[in-house]
């Protein structure tokens, strides 16, 4: 088992509930509203993680962390972007560093 199956699932959970009722599911609520408010809701939870960690509180960090990937999955969801497309990138990424890959994106 992979330890990343737990977020395969929770995408694939995501995928399918994209067409559910917005009135019986939250994700298809979230999705929905748009990629706009997707994006919103995410940058709220990864701001809640943030101050979690910097609180130094190791609970809320745990949980405000889940509420990021899940919103995280949801906004890839609403932007027509798959997980995989994001691991392919962060593939093609190992082995340069940080810093050089940083410099390549200002020149692009």
């Amino acid at each position: 088992m992979s330890r990343f199956d737990q977020l395969d699932r929770l995408a694939a959970g995501i995928s399918a509930k994209a067409s559910a009722s917005a009135g019986t599911s939250y994700t298809a609520k979230l999705l929905s509203q748009g990629l706009e408010k997707c994006a919103k809701k995410f940058g709220e939870e990864a701001v809640e993680l943030a101050l979690a960690a910097v609180g130094k509180n190791k609970f809320e960090t745990t949980a405000e962390a889940a509420d990021v990937l899940y919103h995280f999955l949801v906004l890839l969801q609403a932007a027509g972007v798959k997980p995989e497309d994001v691991m392919a990138e962060l593939k093609r990424r190992e082995g340069t560093s940080g810093l050089a890959e940083k410099a390549a994106r200002k020149n692009d």
